[in-house]
């Protein structure tokens, strides 16, 4: 069988499991009922996501579940599936889009696949010099135009929640670009962060989150980047024996649901669900720095990881290779959307070019 074949075949199981599950559930009905309906019965919203419960994604989706059942006093019942205990990262949006689940908290580097290459932008290195930059565009304008490209996706995006800033973890130090040389490195399903690594002369190797301990342990990759609470919660500092704190690249994710699914509830519902959520990211966002500061320290601790600080001049050297994948992905992601991010920096006091 040639691998094209194979790739479709695989596909199509993936796409039948997920059809099978929704059947199980009930939940494409569900997702078709209307508000009168729902008003009747207790509205159950599963939220799915791939990393470790004591993590900001993990720690917001909780606060999220708290808030929501008591704004709503009950009618609204969230059940939160962590550490990809229902779909890893290549199967979770297209459950979304067929109904298996409600809510979803992804990378925003997982969205190109999906045909929304925009959002690959949060990949780009050192396109946010600052946490002002971010804030101004998540909150902005530029963070909403790029949710409405998700509504003719089936999907309705809610909050964006803050992780962090990127370290880089490997077998061996990593100072300077040079050291890149040669190494399997896993990325997530984004072009850009390909580029990234072609760009450090390295060896991209796409790999689901649930997947990269194991990848790491017995060699399939030799490194990975991260940021410190992903890096500690999953325990590839167990299996690392180099940390590099970069700073190179953002983590960050879009919190969305299915758009029909959102639209048939109640208007009373949705807006005590929209209150929660908008006191969950801030929750979330608040504890995002302290969260990777306690896992950097934990990681420290255990003395199975060295951990290093790049110089001025190695992150000069650093910036000035990775600098290059702006212009390189320019036609995938949009030079308007880099653009707009750069005056959002200039407006902040801070020269990009």
């Amino acid at each position: 069988m040639n691998k094209t074949r194979f790739s479709q075949t695989r596909f199509s199981r993936t796409r039948r499991t997920i059809q099978a599950a929704i059947a199980i559930s009930g939940l494409a009905a569900l997702a078709l009922h209307s508000p009168l309906a729902f008003a009747q019965q207790q509205i159950v919203i599963k939220f799915s996501h791939v990393v470790a419960n004591d993590t900001p994604k993990g720690k917001g989706a909780e606060r999220f579940k708290e808030l929501a059942e008591k704004a709503t006093k009950g009618r609204v019942k969230v059940e939160i599936y962590p550490n990809s205990t229902l779909y890893k990262d290549k199967e979770e949006l297209e459950a979304l889009q067929l109904g298996a689940v409600q809510m979803l908290a992804p990378s925003l580097a997982k969205f190109g696949p999906l045909g929304v290459k925009e959002f690959e932008v949060f990949d780009l290195p050192y396109i946010f010099p600052n946490r002002t930059v971010l804030q101004r565009v998540t909150e902005g304008p530029i963070g909403q135009g790029l949710f409405q490209k998700l509504e003719s996706k089936g999907l309705k995006g809610l909050a964006y929640w803050d992780n962090g800033m990127k370290v880089m973890t490997a077998n061996r130090p990593l100072h300077k670009v040079s050291d890149f040389r040669g190494l399997k490195m896993r990325i997530q399903s984004s072009k850009v962060l390909d580029e990234q690594f072609r760009a450090l002369k390295a060896n991209p190797q796409v790999l689901a989150f649930s997947e990269v301990y194991q990848a790491m342990q017995t060699g399939v990759v030799d490194g990975s980047e991260n940021t410190p609470s992903n890096v500690f919660t999953q325990k590839m500092h167990e299996v690392q024996t180099n940390l590099t704190v970069s700073d190179h690249g953002y983590i960050g994710y879009a919190v969305i649901v299915n758009k029909k699914f959102w639209d048939s509830l109640p208007a009373d519902i949705r807006t005590e669900l929209e209150g929660a959520m908008k006191e969950a990211t801030t929750y979330a966002n608040t504890i995002a720095q302290k969260e990777n500061d306690d896992a950097l320290a934990a990681i420290k601790a255990t003395g199975k990881t060295k951990v290093y600080y790049l110089t001025d001049e190695e992150k000069a050297e650093w910036r000035k290779a990775l600098m290059t994948v702006h212009k390189s992905m320019a036609p995938r992601v949009g030079k308007d959307l880099i653009d707009a991010i750069y005056k959002e920096s200039e407006a902040a006091g801070v020269k990009m070019n």
